[in-house]
């Protein structure tokens, strides 16, 4: 682990290379110009949240903004782990959702994007892999997947869905309803896998579009995420109870 100071000058450093002021800086960690100031001098800790940002302002992991190693910028970015989108297999995880709790009545659309959403990112959290790849988008209504009308729209001219709009509690709602099966055998699906996406909608699957919205807002990806922007995987491995799903040694 690099030590506070070593910290503290890559900090400076990375800030130096992308011709960004301490005062350009604090405002895109949301600190205080003074606070920038302590951390690059040494005097101030940088939080886990402050880490994801920072990991993100510099295009950089989180893991090797902290690596003892010297390494420059460029080089860090070209070892990230960029995902490779699986179409077909969200579209099969998608159907498979809506076969085990489509039909409740509060899962609507947006259920269904943060279901998707809590899937792919507990998967890369505790495998350090990629689900379906998909990305997600931070909007105000919590995680949404960037590709998804357009899938939805392929899924219905291809006879898979059904979009329906039903009303809950007073309020339009687009559902939509699975005219096939997921093709779990086909795609090989291996029992972690499975086993990811049945504890996300045995956990989730019974809150309304309001409280699971409510509960993605203090997750550290989208936390950290700056609005309309893609959320970036890496940050799930700073995540906070309850939303960690994976057990880390004891530092």
């Amino acid at each position: 682990m690099i030590t506070k100071h070593k910290l503290a000058e890559r900090i400076k450093k990375l800030r130096e290379d992308l011709n960004l002021s301490q005062e350009d800086l604090a405002k895109k960690l949301g600190i205080p110009r003074p606070s920038v100031s302590q951390i690059e001098s040494g005097q101030r800790d940088v939080n886990s949240i402050e880490l994801a940002k920072l990991a993100k302002i510099f295009e950089v992991s989180v893991d090797d903004l902290l690596s003892p190693d010297l390494i420059e910028c460029k080089e860090i970015k070209k070892e990230t782990k960029v995902p490779k989108f699986n179409k077909e297999k969200f579209k099969q995880v998608l159907l498979y959702i809506l076969e085990q709790c489509g039909a409740k009545a509060s899962v609507g659309e947006t259920v269904i994007y943060k279901l998707l959403y809590f899937a792919d990112f507990n998967y890369y959290e505790l495998f350090e892999d990629f689900l379906t790849g998909a990305a997600y988008r931070k909007i105000s209504f919590g995680p949404a997947p960037c590709d998804f009308q357009e899938i939805i729209q392929e899924m219905i001219d291809e006879g898979q869905l059904k979009k329906v709009t039903t009303e809950y509690y007073g309020r339009p709602q687009k559902k939509y309803l699975p005219l096939v099966k997921a093709d779990v055998n086909q795609w090989n699906w291996s029992a972690r896998e499975k086993g990811v996406i049945d504890n996300v909608i045995g956990r989730l699957s019974s809150m309304d579009a309001t409280t699971i919205s409510d509960f993605s807002h203090n997750d550290i990806p989208w936390e950290v995420t700056s609005d309309k922007d893609i959320i970036d995987y890496d940050t799930v491995f700073y995540r906070k109870p309850p939303y960690s799903v994976r057990s880390y040694p004891e530092e």
